[in-house]
């Protein structure tokens, strides 16, 4: 069975911004989708939620797709690249997913994303896992330059989709439906 897991990102929770939306529209594909909580998402921790999103996935397979929303796409790159069997998953989709936060403006941001920016992870373990790779960015993200873009395309060999207007991808910024992500599955399945 086709399953996908959708990981929101820092400050985040299963029903919001178009996680719901897009939850319907993959059950009409027939995937299983799960939008698991992760642990404290006001100050999200590495070791813990790759350790939790290990947990919720089980068996990695071809038909294991994953979608992240900023720090969550965080978290799936350090899932895969941690793990050491060499099993295809069907896919991943980033959405505004990061390598850079230039805008944080607090003291307490930055010390909770430091550890995120500064860790190095394995591109190459990445890669062994998923073929099919989709980076969807934002021309006024708020939080993500578009220039980290080029960096997923260099690092992962992404596929770059850059949006107009969608800031972070938000619902407060008015994102409930994301039908690039959408397109992006059917392409990959």
């Amino acid at each position: 069975m086709k399953r996908v897991f959708i990981i929101h990102g820092w400050d985040g929770f299963p029903e919001n911004h178009w996680f719901p939306w897009l939850k319907k529209e993959l059950q009409k594909l027939n995937f299983k989708v799960d939008i698991p909580v992760m642990l404290n998402p006001s100050e999200p921790k590495i070791e813990k939620w790759v350790t939790h999103l290990k947990k919720i996935v089980g068996k990695l397979d071809a038909e294991t797709y994953l979608i992240g929303h900023s720090i969550g796409c965080q978290t799936i790159m350090r899932y895969l690249a941690a793990e050491e069997n060499n099993i295809q998953i069907g896919g991943i989709i980033f959405v505004a997913g990061f390598f850079n936060l230039p805008y944080l403006k607090t003291a307490s941001e930055q010390n909770i994303a430091k550890p995120w920016l500064e860790h190095n992870i394995n591109f190459s373990n990445i890669k062994k896992h998923a073929k099919r790779i989709v980076a969807i960015f934002s021309d006024n993200d708020p939080d993500v330059p578009v220039s980290d873009a080029k960096l997923f395309k260099t690092y992962l060999n992404a596929k770059i989709i850059i949006e107009e207007n969608k800031g972070h991808f938000t619902s407060e910024e008015g994102v409930e439906i994301l039908p690039n992500v959408i397109d992006s599955i059917k392409e990959m399945i």
